[in-house]
């Protein structure tokens, strides 16, 4: 018989693969001289903005799907205000080095994405240095040396641009845990969007003017409105899916799909666009510098399933059975490597780091769940 929850589950899984690497070979081509030949990534992340914040106005205001949080001016501009703008410095650079780089190796770089993360939450006080993670960081740092160091066409710029934006999300990351998680606040993807995407716009508005409004005034740009359509639908396609994502599977399985999509994309990158050339060099270190990713992912999981409340691990059909119960407890403590999903700890859907991923709370896989429900 045919697991249908299980079927839907590897279904979103392959939507959110396709969606991702989509996303962003879809972008190049946009953006690269030699496809579409429109070479404003700020304005591209605008319009995207746009078009996220009016299709969650819509959904929240109009359509009443979804229902607003209590958001006060303080939290606004506190804690909103702040993550969007980091939020669009990541996207702005992120979509800049597409100008200067290959798709393939602009994935190659966002290995070190963990590096950040952990360098960033340490310098902000919400993790601590450990040896462990540390050994880990060096292992991804080693390999991306070695995969640029084998990069033929090598663009300082285009490395600056993807490296600054990768810092940035890493710190978007670290603020939204320490501003909104730290006050209360839940945000699911919807939600977000119709937070932060205005504000986001904003801070792409006076950059766009200086940066990319003189040069669209001279160049002979065709604007094609069912390309930017698509483009923008897309990319708010890749939110929602990563939203279900969230909510079906567990941290080990996304964070496995993760590692997939970046081998399948690199490899279609190089169909798609002949003129990305990979090295055995750009391999190699691409192998180590994943080595290093996948090790810190378990260690990761590892430690969400340690800190998981022992009754969290308890199934309802022996909540009636109290010693039973306690033994369990006892056990779910002493031995946290279970292989059932649902103990994978606390997941943030955000490390997934997806193009234009939204913020999502630690919170969001409970929502995620009873939305996926709604919609069998």
């Amino acid at each position: 018989m045919i697991n249908k929850p299980l079927v839907l589950t590897y279904l979103y899984l392959l939507i959110y693969v396709l969606l991702s690497s989509g996303v962003i070979l879809y972008n190049k081509w946009v953006l690269s001289p030699k496809y579409f030949n429109f070479p404003f990534p700020i304005t591209l992340t605008m319009f995207h903005m746009a078009f996220s914040g009016l299709f969650a106005f819509f959904l929240i205001r109009v359509f009443k799907v979804v229902a607003p949080v209590k958001m006060t001016f303080e939290i606004y501009a506190t804690c909103v205000v702040p993550i969007s703008a980091f939020f669009a410095s990541s996207l702005w650079f992120g979509n800049t080095a597409y100008l200067h780089i290959s798709v393939a190796f602009i994935q190659m770089l966002k290995a070190l994405m963990p590096v950040a993360t952990i360098s960033m939450g340490v310098l902000c006080g919400t993790d601590k240095p450990r040896c462990d993670v540390f050994l880990n960081m060096v292992l991804v740092s080693v390999g991306v040396v070695i995969s640029s160091y084998g990069e033929i066409h090598f663009n300082i710029v285009g490395t600056v641009y993807q490296v600054t934006g990768i810092f940035a999300e890493a710190l978007r990351l670290v603020l939204t845990q320490v501003l909104l998680q730290k006050k209360g606040l839940t945000l699911n993807p919807i939600t977000s969007l119709y937070y932060i995407a205005p504000c986001s716009f904003v801070f792409l508005f006076v950059p766009c003017c200086l940066l990319e409004k003189p040069g669209m005034a001279v160049s002979l740009i065709q604007f094609n409105f069912w390309i930017f359509f698509s483009n923008a639908l897309c990319a708010l396609a890749l939110n929602l899916s990563t939203f279900l994502v969230i909510g079906r599977t567990g941290a080990v399985t996304i964070r496995v799909a993760g590692v997939l999509k970046d081998w399948i994309l690199i490899a279609l990158s190089t169909v798609i666009f002949p003129e990305s050339t990979i090295t055995g060099l750009n391999i190699i270190g691409y192998a180590i510098a994943l080595c290093g990713v996948v090790m810190y992912n378990y260690i990761k999981v590892k430690d969400g399933r340690a800190s998981q409340l022992p009754s969290d691990s308890i199934p309802e059909r022996f909540t009636k059975d109290r010693d039973w119960k306690l033994d369990k407890k006892s056990s779910a403590i002493i031995n946290p490597n279970s292989n059932s999903d649902s103990n994978e700890g606390n997941f943030n859907g955000s490390e997934m780091n997806d193009e234009e991923a939204p913020l999502v709370s630690s919170r969001l896989s409970h929502f995620g769940r009873s939305f996926s429900n709604h919609t069998k």
